[in-house]
């Protein structure tokens, strides 16, 4: 199939009445690259995708595929492949049918459109369901059937809103893996909406965050993941501990509450208010290095996950943390009550302005 497309917002803006659902909206998306727009209800990422999909006009701005302004132009001019939350599945019909249904409209021939189901069923490896009706068929195995329908015209850039919604934890996370194969075996360019933070790390080269219409960050997730930029960034993507913080008359990051501090690297300013972000599994109970920093809490709770144990902890001047170890004797045997001294470097401790 043919080669992914490149993407542009450029400074677009989308208002429903006093209301800014979109501001300022730009974003430049590589030639197949698997770009995730993440951010909770009423965040505008959905009307991101709308927008690029040509359901709703824009405000103001511009938006190109391939190099091409596309404001204006209908969706069925875009060249782009959809899949949505509910699967939208034709349920009168054949998996088959449902899959044809977009070259049929298209006017393909008999012959080729029957050479197109037939691979884009291969690609989700349901060619031996080709007959199968809806009602047969798993919430998974239909979501599957949406995905052949959405690239089976060979799309430059598929759109996903929200497409594992609807699934059960074990079929999201399978499911993460195909969406990942696929997009690889079809060069596509892929945009994916969602509010769930773990698919985003997932499944991303880059996550956009939106909040409140605008763009919070972007970048790969190891970076919004280990270098948030902001209080919001660093709660919203995973789990981690965050500390009021400031610059003190030394150049040293000190987080008052917990009574320690460190140099601080970079252009850190004195005066301005920020958050230390330190990850549950960046904390440990084993001696570090010298420049390693530490803290002394007694345990409150402890919840057993399997492969890792997580565990709530109080400092004594009521500030909570949060750290995680990997299933251990030596991690099995704290309870509550126990005593125990965390280390962390400082190199895992992000420091991010406070908004």
């Amino acid at each position: 199939m043919k080669n992914g497309s490149t993407i542009e917002f450029s400074r677009v803006n989308k208002h429903y009445g006093a209301v800014t659902a979109l501001h300022d909206f730009s974003l430049s998306v590589d030639a197949g690259e698997f770009i995730t727009i993440l951010g909770s209800s009423g965040s505008g990422k959905t009307t991101a995708l709308n927008a690029l999909a040509g359901f709703m006009p824009i405000s103001s701005g511009d938006i190109a595929i391939g190099g091409q302004s596309v404001v204006g132009l209908p969706p069925e001019r875009r060249n782009l492949g959809m899949v949505f939350q509910n699967y939208s599945l034709f349920p009168h019909m054949s998996v088959a049918a449902n899959v044809a249904f977009p070259l049929k409209m298209r006017g393909v021939g008999r012959k080729e459109v029957d050479e197109r189901v037939k691979r884009a069923l291969q690609a989700v490896r349901l060619d031996a369901y080709a007959a199968r009706m809806p009602r047969e068929l798993s919430g998974g195995q239909q979501q599957r059937v949406a995905i052949a329908r959405a690239i089976v015209f060979e799309p430059s850039v598929l759109l996903m809103d929200e497409p594992l919604g609807a699934l059960d934890l074990k079929l999201r996370e399978a499911l993460q893996f195909e969406i990942k194969s696929i997009q690889h075996q079809l060069g596509c360019t892929v945009v994916y909406v969602t509010h769930d933070q773990r698919e985003a790390l997932a499944m991303s080269d880059r996550i956009v965050v939106l909040r409140d219409g605008r763009i919070a960050q972007v970048g790969s997730p190891r970076d919004m993941y280990d270098k948030p930029g902001s209080r919001f960034v660093a709660q919203f993507i995973g789990q981690t501990n965050l500390f009021a913080a400031d610059i003190d008359a030394a150049g040293r990051i000190s987080i008052p509450a917990l009574g320690i501090a460190w140099p601080a690297a970079g252009n850190a300013a004195v005066g301005v208010p920020y958050c230390v972000s330190v990850r549950p599994e960046h904390f440990s109970r084993r001696a570090g290095s010298t420049q390693d920093i530490r803290i002394d809490v007694t345990l409150d709770e402890t919840i057993f996950l399997g492969d890792v144990i997580d565990f709530s902890a109080r400092h004594s001047s009521g500030a909570a943390i949060h750290f995680r170890e990997p299933r251990s004797p030596s991690a099995a045997q704290l309870r509550r009550g126990d005593a125990v001294s965390l280390v962390f470097s400082p190199d895992d401790a992000a420091l991010v302005p406070d908004l």
